[in-house]
């Protein structure tokens, strides 16, 4: 260890850009033995790990990079797998620099940062390759019956600390495939849709039921679930787009719709809107608004489609951007065009489609009630950009969850988020909890993981202290 000294930080070799933008596949190729020992062994082993607890799971993250250092793989996806029930998911589209490799002590000290993710993606990789990633270990049978309703990153991890404890597990999914924004909203540059397929088989196999193509207030209501069960989880996430509040004359297309339909056809199936031309950006001039990692996966999704240029449009300047660093990067390096401290004034053009987005030039003024800079119009700094197609990744709110699922007593915020009990994660309703997104709002993969099995954890006290009571009746 402690060879940050000597040896230079590296990253898995990365994709030519013009070879990246003709295809699907993931940019970085795979860290070799070698190379992934070599680059674990740069970790300082510091007293104090902060990259541990940067990390939303407190990975034991020092540990398994001495396992790796030491050519002890199997060892060191024991101890990955120990706090994660996806490492090699959050190895891919974590956004790492904001949290274990930004937190990092030989990169606060100007040596560059241990490249922890690439690591627990080479380690959890090999791990399946190898056969070292064993089935879903279920306890006895305990007689508790859960419903999850979500089979996103949050309901998924419920679903496997709770099926490992012994429970009945049922998994509700609007979707035909489990996965949630996981298949659908991330695109197979960032995370092939294999490696999400294989956790969902491997929870299958363990017996638990998903029921895809399930609405819960179409299908059944709330009410139905929590007489149906001993437990019920809402790990829906958030979905409603958030709207443009410029005049539009055109039409502009909302992110979800563009990458999930972007992501079918990776499947191979026939998507209407997009042989119509409606959500493929072949041949047409993009203009994406927004400033997230959504942003950036359409921006980088409409390069694939042969987009003829990609523009995005951002009101802040780049140090201000919520999006990933790297995600920046690697679109500017496959050709988007940035607009910083932009914002659109106008969508041009008719019912039949957009001709331009008619945008000012912002300012950033004095920071509002979150500490960020609030950006101002600068007077008669109007502009057009050329645009036949229109993408909004204005991110994601909650959908009316008491009025979907029929029960009013179900307690929201402000933001229409669930409302929930402090750390258990308790809702208003009697036995149902809630994780992830829907409590959070739109927040990262990792954080749905850990909320998900904080809320297992929850609703197994509850349930142990249900049966008790009853018991003692």
């Amino acid at each position: 260890m402690l060879k940050f000294t000597d040896t230079r930080q590296a990253y898995p070799p990365k994709r030519d850009a013009e070879d990246r933008r003709r295809d699907f596949a993931e940019i970085y190729q795979a860290f070799g033995e070698k190379a992934a020992a070599l680059q674990s062994s740069r970790c300082s082993q510091c007293g104090i790990p902060f990259c541990q607890s940067g990390c939303p799971l407190q990975n034991n993250i020092p540990d398994w990079l001495k396992l790796a250092a030491e050519g002890r793989l199997e060892e060191a996806y024991a101890e990955s797998s120990a706090t994660s029930t996806m490492p090699e998911i959050c190895g891919r589209i974590c956004p790492q620099d904001r949290l274990c490799e930004g937190a990092c002590v030989i990169e606060q000290s100007g040596h560059g940062t241990v490249t922890i993710g690439a690591v627990e993606q080479y380690i959890t990789d090999t791990a399946w390759a190898e056969g070292w990633v064993e089935p879903v270990r279920r306890g006895p049978d305990n007689g508790l019956s859960v419903g999850i309703i979500g089979a996103g990153p949050a309901g998924l991890s419920a679903a496997e600390k709770l099926a490992e404890a012994g429970c009945s597990v049922t998994v509700y999914d609007r979707y035909d495939r489990a996965g949630g924004l996981l298949v659908y909203g991330i695109p197979n540059f960032k995370l092939d849709k294999a490696v999400v397929g294989r956790r969902v088989k491997r929870l299958e196999e363990a017996g638990i039921d998903f029921r895809l193509g399930f609405e819960v207030g179409r299908d059944a209501q709330l009410a139905d679930l929590t007489d149906r069960h001993d437990s019920v989880l809402i790990a829906t996430g958030v979905y409603k787009a958030r709207e443009l509040s410029c005049p539009a004359g055109a039409p502009a297309v909302p992110a979800l719709d563009y990458l999930t339909a972007s992501n079918r056809m990776g499947f191979g199936e026939a998507v209407a809107d997009f042989d119509s031309g409606i959500l493929n950006a072949a041949g047409k001039r993009v203009v994406v608004i927004g400033g997230g990692d959504t942003a950036m996966d359409c921006v980088r999704t409409a390069v694939r489609q042969g987009a003829s240029s990609v523009t995005c449009l951002y009101r802040r300047d780049r140090a201000n951007m919520p999006g990933s660093a790297r995600e920046v990067k690697h679109a500017e390096e496959e050709g988007v065009v940035f607009e910083w401290l932009a914002a659109p004034d106008a969508i041009m053009g008719s019912a039949s489609g957009p001709s331009a987005v008619r945008a000012h030039r912002m300012r950033l003024g004095l920071p509002g009630p979150d500490g960020r800079q609030a950006p101002d119009i600068i007077p008669g700094s109007t502009h057009e950009i050329p645009a036949d197609m229109v993408i909004a990744a204005l991110g994601f709110e909650a959908e009316d969850l008491p009025t979907l699922f029929g029960h009013p007593d179900l307690t929201v915020t402000r933001r229409g988020t669930v409302k929930v009990d402090g750390p258990s994660l308790m809702t208003s309703v009697p036995g149902v909890f809630a994780a992830g997104d829907i409590v959070r709002g739109a927040s990262l993969v990792v954080w749905g993981i850990r909320d998900g099995m904080d809320a297992a954890a929850s609703m197994l006290n509850w349930m142990s202290a249900q049966r008790a009571k009853v018991a003692a009746e």
